[in-house]
């Protein structure tokens, strides 16, 4: 029975870097620069403080209970021996929900780039390919999936360095004054989603500790250093972005419909849409979107496998393929669920939905490590939260005012979402006949 529920050890701390930062660093390339329409400079910069104090407080937080439980069911794993079945399904369900979710929101991103350079090929085509190639890369094995991603996340972080380096010559602190609070803090509460885009699925890292080399060690260097270069990048393309010819001219394109693509138009507004260095950005662009869109589907097959193998979910999700010990029928079925959201062409709704399932993830999973501290006192931590329980209770009390404040902005999404992890929950009482062991 081990061989086909046990996952290999073959990651390293710097494939968990390049999987930490590949997850997230699609959110610095697009995305992010809506939060401006709603909240403006100030608005949005004030969402994005408090979402990194969260980011920075959970990851600390979420990195004991990845070192202390490396299993692949990250969140789902913590909440199940913390708090029980049900709290267990609920964390493994939004889990799910954000890591199945986010990808077609990016898959869709890819084929709008891959269109610029080939018209005659249909956005929707390429973002379906895309999935394909991906899913058959994480099915052959890890090793090579977070090689790959090492590479191409490495380019990413490059080209946001080349795009600061370019553009802060051309700051000038007016462009952040200009007109940046035009919604008052209403805007803040609204911005809010983009701010967590900048950062959404960093805790992935955490689904593939039971294939890491030496998890307690590579998961706190491979998480801690994570998180401190996506602080930066976010900072760094922030202000570069902003700083050149204020938000405005990163939000509307010329003809005054928004564009979810800020730093072409930053340069943009440097070098002119013919410079080298402007076609160089578009086409390094790519791989920041392919670096989270893989880094996700990896994360997703762990989360969804982890799920078969304890029996919450179809226990074939659960099974290994037998010569690549990789979570083969979890990647495809997660795939044909992206792709039927694809085909809904409703990417902005995807994204919000996915966000409300990271915010359930992170608020189960902070009272999961505080209620672990009390019952299992003896449990081995071999790394333990900074002041302890600050850092928990600030990311728990900013998740839970981010997931309020976003429901209260999107409240046919936040039905929907309520909807579907109510249903998946009636099913899994119904089905299911005993607890897993």
């Amino acid at each position: 029975m081990a061989a086909t529920t046990e996952l290999k050890r073959t990651l390293t701390p710097l494939m968990l870097w390049g999987l930490g930062v590949g997850y997230v660093i699609s959110g610095m390339y697009f995305g992010w620069n809506l939060g401006l329409k709603e909240g403006g400079t100030l608005g949005l910069a004030i969402a994005t403080f408090f979402i990194i104090i969260m980011y920075v407080t959970f990851t600390f937080s979420y990195t004991e209970l990845a070192c202390a439980i490396p299993k692949a069911g990250g969140g789902f794993d913590y909440a199940n021996r913390a708090l029980g079945k049900d709290w267990g399904f609920i964390a493994g369900m939004a889990q799910n929900i954000e890591f199945i979710f986010a990808p077609p929101a990016i898959a869709f991103a890819i084929g709008a780039y891959f269109n610029l350079f080939f018209p005659q090929i249909p956005v929707l085509a390429i973002a379906i390919c895309g999935y394909v190639v991906f899913t058959a890369l994480n099915i052959y094995g890890v090793k090579a999936a977070a090689l790959f991603e090492l590479v191409i996340t490495v380019l990413a972080v490059g080209e946001l360095l080349l795009f600061a380096g370019v553009s802060f010559p051309h700051f000038e602190l007016k462009n952040l004054q200009h007109n940046a609070f035009p919604n008052g803090w209403a805007g803040v509460f609204a911005a809010i989603p983009f701010a967590i885009w900048f950062f959404l699925a960093i805790e992935g890292v955490a689904n593939v500790a039971e294939e890491a080399i030496n998890p307690r060690r590579t998961m706190l260097l491979g998480f801690g250093s994570a998180i401190l270069t996506l602080v930066i990048l976010c900072v760094l393309t922030f202000a570069s972005s902003v700083g050149v010819a204020g938000w405005e001219a990163i939000v509307y394109k010329s003809d005054g419909t928004t564009s979810d693509s800020p730093l072409p138009l930053a340069l943009g507004h440097i070098v002119g849409s013919n410079n080298l260095l402007y076609h160089l950005l578009i086409t390094v662009g790519l791989f920041g979107l392919v670096a989270s869109f893989h880094g996700i589907i990896l994360a997703a097959g762990r989360a969804s496998f982890e799920f078969g193998r304890v029996k919450f979910a179809p226990a074939f999700l659960g099974k290994i393929h037998p010569r690549f010990q990789t979570p083969s029928n979890a990647l495809l079925i997660n795939m044909a669920i992206g792709i039927i959201a694809l085909l809904t062409g409703k990417t902005s709704e995807i994204i919000t939905i996915s966000v409300f399932g990271a915010l359930s993830l992170y608020i189960i999973s902070m009272i999961a490590l505080l209620r672990l501290r009390k019952k299992e006192p003896q449990l081995e931590r071999p790394f333990k939260v900074p002041m302890y329980p600050v850092f928990p209770i600030v990311a728990l009390v900013i998740s839970v005012f981010s997931f309020l404040a976003m429901a209260i902005y999107n409240k046919e999404l936040a039905a929907v979402y309520c909807l579907i992890v109510g249903v998946c929950y009636a099913a899994f009482k119904l089905f299911t006949a005993k607890p897993a062991k």
